[in-house]
């Protein structure tokens, strides 16, 4: 019984092969369309700078390490380059000014930097929310518990 199972499902397969338009699967090989890189704008770049130090920074105050110094590249947020400039208007300069005040009590006030740090998630999350919802999730994984 087995054996016919098989001798069928492989007549099926091999006869729906047949039926291919190998003129159609040729055609898909050459495709003519180019590949495109990505280019990150400047301010992209910088965001994503911004996660993985504080991915770093998150670590350091789970562990009680030294907290280090402020990264003064974080405050290139106020003239990096958008993918659209537009987007660049007052909602997001005041959320950016909150961003650095944020960051910037983390590394003056060590003793409360989880909750100075969840505090810039927060302002992260809350212009994300208006501006470019996409990132969320993967900032809301940045929260110390």
């Amino acid at each position: 019984m087995k054996k016919y199972f098989l001798l069928i499902a492989l007549y099926f397969f091999l006869s729906c092969n047949k039926n291919v338009d190998k003129q159609e699967c040729n055609s898909n090989q050459k495709s003519t369309k180019k590949f495109e890189m990505y280019q990150m704008s400047e301010m992209a770049a910088l965001m994503e700078s911004m996660y993985f130090e504080n991915e770093k920074l998150k670590e350091r105050i789970k562990k009680g390490d030294t907290i280090g110094q402020f990264p003064s590249h974080f405050l290139n947020i106020h003239k990096a380059v958008m993918t659209d400039q537009s987007e660049n208007d007052q909602f997001f300069k005041e959320q950016a000014a909150l961003f650095i005040k944020s960051q910037e009590l983390i590394y003056k006030d060590p003793k409360n930097a989880k909750q100075h740090f969840n505090e810039g998630i927060n302002v992260c999350i809350s212009c994300h929310q208006v501006k470019c919802g996409g990132p969320i999730p993967k900032i809301k994984k940045l929260y110390i518990k």
